[in-house]
């Protein structure tokens, strides 16, 4: 099962548990705040970051992909940095998507390789360093943003529209990695993604862009139609994508959450191979939980992928277009 956060971190009024935990986040404050005062790596090609300020997933990587093809179609050669989050291998080290393994490298940089050179290593300088050796271009850090070892000359925040920023507490006491004003003083664009139902866009400064979107399936979703499912995912918010399949008319009979960057375990795929044992039953996920699935089972799943689609069709070029705008 997920690891829910707390019901008062998403409170927009704060309970007796977040004042009580507000030393500990004034804390948390400070030591972010002295960390993203360290020199950073000012690297000789343009950078890039999609990252946000909550636990959970707010659709970093979605976008990451979006506006790595986007570069490519424009010409560039993009290179993307990750953390590699969930793997062993500390990096800096290139992911091959060949022989590289989720284990190894994480599952996020290994669905990332499949678009892009990848990197992963907590020094961003270092794996700057070794990408544009190797012919970037340009940078794109899939999150990052809290991250002070390379300097971005685009930063991103992305933003969940369902969750927004909870109760607006920093870690302990709520969802926060650092203040909202901490962030969106270092921002030079925010993505809300899906509904903004907090009405945060208009608090939002007037310099920022300011850009809405929301995940849609993929093509792939047609083959469902009419079709029972079971559908299982491991990412920030299995939810997203659950109500995502409801939203485009393919209602999961179950729907399985597992924790983000969960890797299955042999008694995980046998109770998902008795589930698609069932009469007409398909087994549905994310791309990102694939590429964490033995190949033998992996055949017997169908995978959605998601895209981005955009409120405003020139909102993501407008956002390339501060990537490479003199300074």
């Amino acid at each position: 099962m997920t690891r829910r956060p707390p019901r008062f971190w998403l409170r927009p009024t704060r309970s007796i548990a977040a004042r009580l935990l507000r030393p500990f986040s004034f804390i948390a404050t400070t030591l972010t705040r002295r960390r993203l005062r360290q020199p950073t790596f000012h690297a000789s090609v343009p950078v890039l970051c999609c990252g946000n300020i909550t636990t959970g997933g707010t659709g970093k990587t979605p976008l990451t992909l979006d506006l790595v093809q986007r570069l490519r179609d424009r010409g560039h050669h993009p290179h993307i940095l990750s953390r590699g989050h969930g793997g062993r291998e500390r990096g800096p080290i290139g992911v091959n998507p060949s022989r590289s393994t989720p284990r190894d490298v994480g599952d996020e940089p290994l669905l990332l390789a499949q678009s892009a050179p990848t990197w992963i290593g907590a020094d961003r300088a270092e794996t700057a360093r070794l990408a544009i050796s190797q012919g970037a271009d340009c940078l794109v850090m899939d999150d990052g943003f809290q991250n002070p070892t390379l300097y971005q000359d685009v930063s991103v925040l992305v933003v969940d529209g369902a969750t927004g920023f909870g109760n607006g507490c920093v870690l302990p006491a709520g969802p926060l990695r650092e203040p909202v004003a901490d962030a969106l003083a270092r921002a030079q664009a925010v993505v809300v993604m899906g509904d903004d139902r907090h009405n945060l866009i208009p608090t939002f400064p007037p310099y920022l862009l300011t850009a809405q979107a929301r995940l849609v399936p993929g093509p792939e979703i047609r083959t469902l139609q009419g079709r029972r499912i079971v559908a299982f995912a491991g990412i920030g918010r299995p939810e997203k994508f659950f109500d995502m399949l409801r939203d485009a008319g393919v209602a999961p009979i179950r729907a399985l959450p597992f924790p983000d960057h969960h890797f299955y375990t042999p008694r995980d795929i046998q109770r998902l191979e008795a589930l698609s044992r069932e009469s007409g039953t398909t087994l549905v996920t994310t791309a990102k939980d694939a590429v964490k699935l033995p190949f033998p089972f992996r055949t017997q799943v169908k995978v959605i992928g998601v895209e981005l689609l955009w409120a405003d069709p020139k909102s993501p070029e407008r956002l390339l277009d501060l990537l490479f705008s003199p300074s």
